[in-house]
């Protein structure tokens, strides 16, 4: 089954599958109440919400944690089993356009073990676009219980960076890679040896682009089977949308480097490279 799934194929989901639940992960890092103001106004017919920081990551520690820690995995239980998610109940998770929101939650999905899981191709923008209906009336909550199975994801934790068959994949932007400037986190930069493959390039006019042609564009970047692919971004959010995309494009799965840098840039004895050079 593909990790994603087109407007076309949910809408006549909406009417056909009888265990669905869809779920609104629209975000704004610079406006955190944006998606949930949006999902008010208007949503597709039957979706859930869950907010970015509030339910799909964990609190902030100071000085030991990214920008968006995981969740605990019993707290993320509760509130999808509330959602109606049990063992089998097919889970279509969307954002604006980009993807990375919803990949989030597909991530985190996978890793509690859920496997009937997909993002929309294309997001809320597509569903507006192709005229599929929307409503503000929101969903009765109807629990179901949500256990957690051995996780299908893989994790790599901070001592384990530098392994030689590692290979860092940096999903930012090549400005914010580069060094060149840093919008959000306080050090620019990226971790040492990681290369950047950003995470828009997998998307064309908003949607992800065919499996063949993201399997040659990661061919083409020097991307091998053998290699244990980690990816990381800024919080540990844009990077599920990296991993799902090369999941499609073939790849094993890769790990992701939750804290990712935002973490990385805790500890002052972590090298933050500029280009080619590190400081």
């Amino acid at each position: 089954m593909s990790h994603l799934i087109s407007c076309q194929d949910l809408n006549q989901s909406l009417d056909t599958v009888e265990d669905l639940v869809v779920i609104d992960c629209r975000f704004d890092l610079t406006a955190p109440a944006l998606g949930l103001t949006q999902y008010l106004a208007d949503h597709i017919p039957g979706a859930h919400y869950l907010h970015l920081n509030d339910d799909l990551s964990g609190p902030i520690i100071a000085n030991q944690t990214g920008r968006h820690p995981l969740p605990s995995q019993k707290v993320l239980s509760r509130k999808l089993g509330q959602m109606g998610i049990q063992r089998g109940t097919q889970v279509v998770a969307y954002d604006q356009n980009q993807g990375a929101f919803a990949a989030r939650l597909w991530w985190l999905l996978r890793w509690l073990g859920h496997d009937t899981v997909q993002v929309l191709n294309g997001g809320y923008d597509d569903w507006r676009a192709h005229e599929h209906p929307i409503t503000h009336d929101l969903p009765a909550p109807q629990p179901a219980p949500f256990v957690s199975q051995p996780p299908l994801t893989r994790i790599m934790q901070q001592p384990d960076w530098n392994k030689p068959t590692n290979q860092l994949i940096d999903v930012r932007d090549p400005a914010r890679f580069r060094g060149d400037h840093e919008p959000i986190d306080p050090i620019a930069g990226h971790i040492p040896g990681a290369m950047n493959l950003p995470f828009l390039d997998n998307l064309e006019s908003g949607r992800f682009k065919d499996a063949a042609i993201l399997a040659k564009q990661f061919a083409k970047a020097g991307l091998a089977d053998a290699q244990t692919l980690v990816c990381y971004c800024g919080s540990g959010v844009t990077a599920t949308q990296m991993i799902l995309a090369l999941l499609e494009a073939g790849y094993p799965e890769p790990a992701l480097y939750p804290g990712s840098w935002s973490e990385w840039i805790l500890d002052p004895a972590h090298l933050a490279a500029l280009s080619d050079a590190t400081r």
